[in-house]
C-alpha cells in the first residue's frame, strides 16, 4: 500500500547541544549535527501519535560548529550498585556543541504497522480520511502557537532550546561550511515501530555539504 509523505519543518536553537556518538562511551562526544532519531524526537515533542511515523529527511546547520568541554553530576541508573544505594553521583565529562541553530526537515507518514497500536490510535486512524495530512495540519498549528507535547531538547534533557518554532527570516544556513564526512551515524534504536524491541541501526558515509545533511531515504 502506498502512503503519501507530508513534509513538516521547524527551527530549533539553543546554547548547548549533545548528539552522542555511541562509540564515545562514558565520556560522550557529540556528532557535528543531530542524528535522525534526535530529529524525530524533536518533531514528536511538538505532536506525537503512534499512528504516524516521523521520517527525518534533512538538517541544515545555521550556526558555526563550536565544541566545548562540559561536566555534569550524573545520578542515573548506570552508576555502580553501591553508588546507587548510597545516593552518590559522579562527574560525567562530555564534549558538547555551543550556540547551535538548526532547520529540521521530515515527512509525516501513516504507520502501516498497526498490530501494536493502542485502540484510541486505531479509532482516530479509522475516522480520519487522511491521517498524514491531518497530522501535518495540526503540527503546523501547534508549532506556530508554541505548543508542545513535551519540552523539546537538544540531546540531553538539561539542554533546552532558546527558540523552537517555524523558520525565522533572519536565520541563514552556513553555506560556507567546509564539507564534512560522517563515517557512521546512529539512525535509530527502535526501527520496527511502536513498542518494538531495541535494535540499533546506523547509516554510513553521510556528508554535510554547504551546511546541509541529507539523511538516506527510507524505503516504504
Amino acid at each position: 500500500m502506498k502512503h503519501y509523505r507530508y513534509p513538516i519543518t521547524m527551527e530549533i536553537a539553543g546554547a548547548t547541544a549533545l548528539w552522542s556518538r555511541p562509540d564515545s562511551g562514558d565520556a560522550p562526544v557529540s556528532y557535528v549535527a543531530p542524528t535522525p532519531s534526535a530529529v524525530r524526537g524533536i518533531f514528536e515533542s511538538i505532536l506525537w501519535g503512534p499512528d504516524i511515523r516521523i521520517v527525518p529527511t534533512a538538517v541544515e546547520i545555521c550556526a558555526p560548529i563550536q565544541y566545548h568541554s562540559y561536566v555534569t553530576n550524573y545520578g542515573g541508573p548506570l552508576r555502580a550498585g553501591k553508588s546507587i544505594q548510597k545516593g552518590n553521583n559522579y562527574q560525567l565529562y562530555a564534549t558538547v556543541l555551543m550556540d547551535v541553530c538548526y532547520r529540521l526537515y521530515a515527512d509525516a507518514i501513516p504507520n502501516c504497522r498497526k498490530e501494536n497500536l493502542p485502540e484510541k490510535a486505531l479509532e482516530w486512524d479509522r475516522k480520519t480520511t487522511s491521517p498524514g495530512h491531518a497530522y501535518q495540519d495540526i503540527f503546523n498549528r501547534r508549532l506556530k502557537r508554541g505548543q508542545s507535547f513535551s519540552i523539546p531538547v537538544l540531546g540531553w534533557r538539561e539542554f533546552t532550546p532558546l527558540y523552537f518554532g517555524p523558520f525565522r527570516s533572519q536565520t541563514e544556513v552556513c553555506r560556507d561550511l567546509s564539507d564534512i564526512t560522517i563515517p557512521s551515524m546512529l539512525r535509530e534504536v527502535f526501527p520496527d515501530g511502536y513498542k518494538s524491541a531495541f535494535r540499533a541501526v546506523y547509516s554510513q558515509s553521510l556528508r554535510i555539504h554547504e551546511g546541509r545533511l541529507n539523511f538516506p531515504r527510507e524505503e516504504q
